[in-house]
């Protein structure tokens, strides 16, 4: 049976570079410059290895086309790898054992970009696939995160950009924040020693957030980075919208919000800023704790990565995503890179694992089945690419 598959799939791609050669004669041909800037298709493949299979089947139809690969990311999964593949000169920099978002040691990272930028993703040591398959609603901290980004102050980061996405926790950012030298005080100034085991504990004898250990933050400032604008209370805050994502049902939901609110009292700042509900409130945290400003991530790494630069002088933009809906042009990478792609006059073809758009090439379609194409997305992807190439060189024959 898989003898079969292979020489089914031996004579498509034969079909197809065949159909494509009678165009190229035509008049078909040329040389094109692509970029191809798709986000991860979460779950099944990165932003690197999916630009670079979707570029490998491109280049199996057009071989003399000038194909750009640019990984892109929006704060959550693979900014950090994202920035790094754009960035020469950039140090990834590992931090072994902090604190994983269960206590468990975990291995973080942060890149140092040679203008003496860290760039820091908070998935990495504080992310919800580090739980495995136990969620702790309750308990997860983001302190490994404060541990990974105490790393790299030392190393002499003079700037720091925080991806937020992909967080375990709705700590409000405490834990980082206790890593950086945050304290709670209780009525009579001392410091309430067993927060990490029970932050709503020591929240309800909690007098003062204590600011005066708190590391200085780096002098260039920090900069958040992420898709989301939710405030941190209410309907549309960090624990209710959420919560359940981490593992909140209808008991620890109250209690999340009660922890945030108590929080939000203590720290003084405005809860209602756009992105403080990021990452479980991590961006209030960061926001009232450091001084931090929150950007969109999106547009923030796609300058970055030199995105508007580069498609100036493209003629096409391939872009993709696991699961493309109406939510992917409301901040999202792929969003961004099509609007980038469209001020710039540049035609824009969006690859999804699934979408109900019919513009859309979607991997379940080319692989007979979602399953199909979530088990071997690098080869789907290649096909798309290839399928992609021939679709233009027909349609400018």
């Amino acid at each position: 049976m898989f003898e079969v598959a292979i020489r089914v799939e031996v004579a498509i791609q034969v079909q197809v570079q065949v159909q494509v050669q009678v165009e190229v004669e035509r008049g078909g041909g040329g040389q094109m410059r692509i970029v191809v800037a798709p986000d991860s298709f979460k779950g099944t493949i990165d932003a690197a290895d999916a630009a670079e299979a979707l570029a490998s089947g491109w280049r199996s139809v057009r071989s003399a086309d000038e194909v750009r690969c640019v990984p892109m990311a929006d704060g959550g999964e693979g900014t950090l790898a994202a920035i790094v593949s754009a960035s020469p000169g950039a140090r990834l920099v590992d931090v072994p054992d902090v604190t994983g978002p269960d206590g468990r040691p975990v291995r973080g990272k942060f890149a140092l970009l040679p203008d003496g930028t860290a760039v820091v993703e908070l998935a990495v040591a504080s992310g919800l696939p580090l739980l495995g398959g136990e969620l702790r609603p309750l308990t997860a901290t983001t302190r490994g995160t404060g541990e990974t980004i105490a790393a790299a102050l030392d190393a002499g980061a003079t700037r720091l950009l925080i991806g937020l996405g992909g967080s375990a926790s709705t700590d409000g950012g405490f834990g980082l924040l206790s890593a950086l030298g945050a304290r709670l005080l209780d009525d009579e100034g001392n410091e309430i020693s067993d927060v990490s085991s029970d932050l709503d504990a020591a929240l309800e004898v909690a007098a003062t957030f204590d600011r005066s250990r708190i590391r200085f933050a780096p002098p260039g400032g920090v900069v958040l980075l992420t898709d989301v604008t939710n405030p941190l209370l209410g309907e549309s805050g960090a624990a209710a919208v959420y919560g359940p994502q981490k593992g909140a049902g209808e008991r620890e939901l109250p209690l999340l919000e009660a922890r945030l609110t108590r929080l939000a009292e203590l720290m003084g700042a405005d809860p209602s800023h756009p992105g403080a509900g990021a990452a479980g409130g991590t961006g209030y945290g960061l926001l009232a704790g450091w001084g931090a400003v929150v950007e969109p991530g999106a547009p923030a790494v796609a300058q970055l990565l030199g995105l508007p630069g580069l498609l100036a002088s493209a003629e096409l933009l391939i872009t993709g995503e696991g699961r493309y809906d109406a939510t992917s042009l409301q901040g999202k990478a792929v969003g961004e890179v099509v609007r980038l792609a469209e001020a710039a006059g540049v035609p824009s073809n969006v690859v999804a694992g699934e979408s109900a758009a019919a513009e859309v090439l979607t991997l379940a379609s080319l692989a007979g089945s979602a399953s199909a194409a979530r088990a071997e997305p690098a080869r789907w992807l290649h096909r798309a690419g290839a399928t992609l190439a021939g679709r233009w060189t027909a349609s400018h024959a």
